[in-house]
């Protein structure tokens, strides 16, 4: 059996009518203890990729495989076919939290399982009270968001997308509206889950994090992969042009 668990073939995704080419036909396989961070510059795909593999986004062709079973493809009239068993198996982390205002931490944790997925409201609340006295947040259960600070608000996030046991986590720049030492706490219990073997994808313009929690990085431009490394190739010995100027660029404190 392959070690392939996500496989995404020949992927293109246009907004617009086709004005707007995002991702170009992208290829990428994932393994199953694969830690994938995904870099490049603005408009390079990066976010679109993982809204993508989410089933957030409609695609315009191509396909996205999941344990070897079709997930995402397009059907004879052109419309996106998702696979809603394999979708549930995805967790997922935005930028700005997304946590419901009116409802207590608990109560955001416990939502999804008890009215989606049917767990009973006694073991979902169970789970919860687990997630959140691992990640140090248990006197934050019955606090509302707006109590909390923003590197709890994300931590609150992840372990919300914990509680349907995902087998893969994606993670779309979730430290970048945070202030700088709010970082660490969000990274840190991102590398407890990496170091428990999830498989995850993130899209960070943290280097610093990106060289310490990726089995590989993906530089990705122009809707497609430019080069693809481990960190300390990726890093000390970029092979292609494009990606050598984009890491000068954030090593003189420029962006792209």
């Amino acid at each position: 059996m392959s070690d392939a668990f996500i496989k995404i073939s020949n992927l293109h995704k246009s907004y617009g009518l086709g004005a707007l080419k995002v991702l170009n036909g992208l290829d990428r396989t994932i393994a199953r203890n694969d830690r994938l961070v995904i870099v490049g510059p603005s408009g390079g795909g990066k976010s679109t990729m993982l809204r993508c593999v989410m089933g957030l986004e409609d695609i315009d062709s191509g396909s996205i495989e999941m344990n070897g079973e079709s997930y995402i493809s397009t059907g004879r009239n052109g419309k996106t076919v998702i696979n809603r068993a394999l979708q549930k198996q995805i967790g997922m982390v935005f930028q700005h939290y997304t946590l419901f205002p009116h409802l207590t931490v608990r109560q955001n944790l416990t939502l999804a399982p008890v009215r989606a997925h049917g767990i009973s409201p006694a073991k979902a609340n169970e789970k919860a009270e687990t997630l959140l006295t691992r990640f140090g947040l248990a006197a934050k259960l019955d606090a509302h968001p707006s109590k909390l600070s923003g590197g709890q608000k994300q931590r609150v996030a992840i372990a919300r997308a914990l509680m349907l046991d995902p087998k893969l986590m994606l993670f779309d720049e979730v430290t970048s509206a945070l202030d700088p030492e709010l970082v660490f706490e969000v990274e840190g219990m991102m590398s407890e889950l990496a170091d428990g073997g999830m498989p995850m994808m993130i899209v960070t313009h943290d280097m610093n994090f990106a060289k310490n929690i990726a089995t590989e990085i993906v530089f990705c431009a122009g809707g497609v992969i430019v080069e693809s490394a481990p960190p300390q190739a990726f890093f000390g010995a970029p092979q292609m042009p494009r990606t050598r100027e984009f890491l000068k660029t954030i090593r003189s404190g420029g962006s792209e």
